[in-house]
């Protein structure tokens, strides 16, 4: 796939605006002065589960206009590359190198452990959801006992395998233009994530907020505790919604100003893009009149699931194991 991610979402975007009739799925060539929307007929990495169901859901999110739109997106894997320079890319957890190998090294094996059990198709939802909650818990917990500072994610992040997918600071730009609000909702780490978009993208964003587990460091820059509900890769849903704010400095300063989080809630239409099928749940507690739902599903066939539920999983669905790995 040679089109980058701005332009398959930006296409979205801009069809629910601007075009009346849809049959598979658009996207963008051109310059970003010149953009010509080009169909993909063909594509077998490339899945729509119902077209004429999608037709309906563009006309209604472009009669609803920029005003009721807000954009819902997973970090890790989602809006980052699932493989950096050939390798697996960091997430916002995995990339964190303490100063201390012990306790890095225990973090790997609780991975180890537990990242099989999380794509088993054999272990039910309640019991799987249990494991997850243990998973957070343990590597929190061995976060703060072994004395992570502020500096090392700082460190971290300088040296870690992560970059954002092709086009995701143009989409940024596109939606902030247009006032749309984009919620960056993630198992992963608030803090962290924030250092990424400082480092990788170099520029505030006023419509970005984010929803993930946020450290509380005391005045030396030492991790004390964590703050809030412990969001993990099944509970991910809008009741957290509370815990959304603007990018922070270092230590709990915003970078921006705070808005009502109320105002995301008005916002009942939705584009929804994740790579797990848990990230599905992160518009559950939103009164949504339309919702639209891209996945990468990258991580089901590296792991060796086969997709057929997947289409009507997804409204939209990017899978490919090569796709994936080379030109994602």
């Amino acid at each position: 796939m040679n089109y980058s991610f701005q332009f398959q979402v930006q296409a979205i975007v801009h069809t629910s605006f601007r075009q009346r009739h849809f049959s598979s799925f658009l996207r963008y060539t051109a310059s970003r002065r010149n953009l010509e929307m080009e169909e993909v007929k063909d594509a077998s990495d490339l899945l729509v589960g119902d077209p004429a169901l999608m037709e309906t859901k563009i006309e209604a999110i472009r009669l609803g206009g920029p005003q009721k739109l807000q954009v819902i997106a997973d970090f890790d894997a989602t809006l980052t590359k699932f493989s950096v320079n050939g390798t697996r890319g960091q997430s916002s957890h995995g990339l964190l190198q303490q100063g201390n190998p012990e306790y890095d090294a225990k973090r790997q094996q609780l991975y180890e452990y537990y990242h099989p059990l999380e794509f088993s198709p054999t272990i039910g939802l309640e019991e799987k959801t249990k494991l997850m909650e243990e998973w957070w818990g343990k590597t929190h917990a061995l976060l703060v006992e072994g004395g992570l500072t502020y500096e090392s994610i700082r460190q971290s992040v300088a040296n870690a395998n992560i970059a954002f997918r092709e086009g995701v600071p143009e989409l940024f730009e596109f939606l902030e233009e247009r006032d749309i609000p984009v919620l960056i909702f993630s198992a992963g780490l608030a803090d962290t994530i924030e250092e990424v978009l400082r480092q990788k993208l170099h520029r505030y964003f006023k419509n970005v907020r984010i929803v993930s587990n946020r450290m509380v460091f005391d005045d030396n820059g030492s991790l004390v505790s964590f703050k809030g509900k412990l969001i993990h890769s099944l509970n991910k849903n809008e009741h957290a919604l509370d815990m959304a704010a603007p990018v922070h400095e270092r230590f709990g300063d915003m970078d921006g100003p705070t808005d009502d989080n109320a105002s995301l809630k008005k916002r009942t239409n939705v584009l929804l893009l994740g790579d797990h099928l848990g990230d599905l749940g992160m518009s559950d507690g939103l009164n949504y009149e339309t919702r639209i739902s891209l996945g990468f599903l990258t991580a089901v066939l590296v792991e060796g699931l086969k997709p057929p539920f997947v289409p009507v999983s997804y409204h939209y669905v990017i899978y490919s194991i090569e796709t994936a790995l080379f030109n994602f």
